[in-house]
């Protein structure tokens, strides 16, 4: 399998120059390109294609949030992880609407868990920090509540309209904040399996990622 190329963009030279020889030590990583603020990310990435973007959120010039949305306008497969130092930036939730699949807190994380991470959402999981799920559930149903779409929600509270019983499981695991393996353990079934059925939830209740999926949820089980 190709390495996986990741482009970092953080306009602290000291942690942008720390994370690539993190990442320089992986086998299957290699970093493509660095920039310092959210203009030189977006001439980078449309020069150099990578499948992985870290961004910081907060970049002169241009914000990491801008240069993700124009980012995957351009680059539609591109995968980008957010990275921020706030657990309470509201700007968080303007990347899960934009397609973003990672949302790291830079206090948090270890070396360790950021590598797995940039390899997660590779493979097209998402990955959120712990104390960011709730924060972000609430927000996304709340704006569902003050803007609902045009056609029906999908009623996730009978299970035998929309989703196998199997699938709400794995849905309500997920509004939990465990990942695909821990899922899988839980449940007895392999991770292949979870991403199945993450899929069909996905394409049943017309959402974009797994985060829209559980806040659906929750807002259903709310009501």
């Amino acid at each position: 399998m190709p390495p996986i190329r990741v482009l970092l963009a953080d306009d602290h030279e000291l942690f942008r120059t720390g994370v690539a020889g993190l990442l320089a030590r992986e086998v299957d990583i290699v970093v493509v390109g660095q920039a310092g603020n959210g203009r030189e990310a977006l001439a980078l990435g449309q020069q150099l294609q990578p499948d992985v973007a870290l961004l910081d959120i907060q970049m002169p010039e241009c914000t990491g949030l801008e240069a993700a949305q124009r980012l995957l306008a351009q680059q539609p497969g591109l995968k980008i992880i957010m990275l921020t130092i706030s657990d309470k930036d509201r700007d968080l939730f303007t990347a899960v609407k934009a397609g973003a699949q990672g949302y790291l807190l830079k206090g948090s994380i270890t070396p360790e868990e950021l590598v797995t991470a940039v390899r997660q959402v590779a493979a097209g999981e998402a990955i959120i920090a712990p104390t960011l799920v709730p924060y972000l559930l609430a927000e996304f149903a709340a704006l569902s509540q003050k803007q609902p779409e045009p056609e029906p929600e999908p009623d996730v509270g009978r299970p035998q309209q929309v989703l196998s019983e199997r699938e709400l499981e794995v849905l309500q695991l997920v509004s939990e904040g465990l990942k695909n393996r821990e899922i899988a353990e839980r449940l007895f079934i392999s991770e292949n399996t979870v991403r199945t059925h993450l899929r069909n939830i996905l394409d049943k209740l017309h959402v974009q990622n797994r985060v829209q999926a559980a806040a659906l949820l929750r807002q259903k089980m709310a009501g």
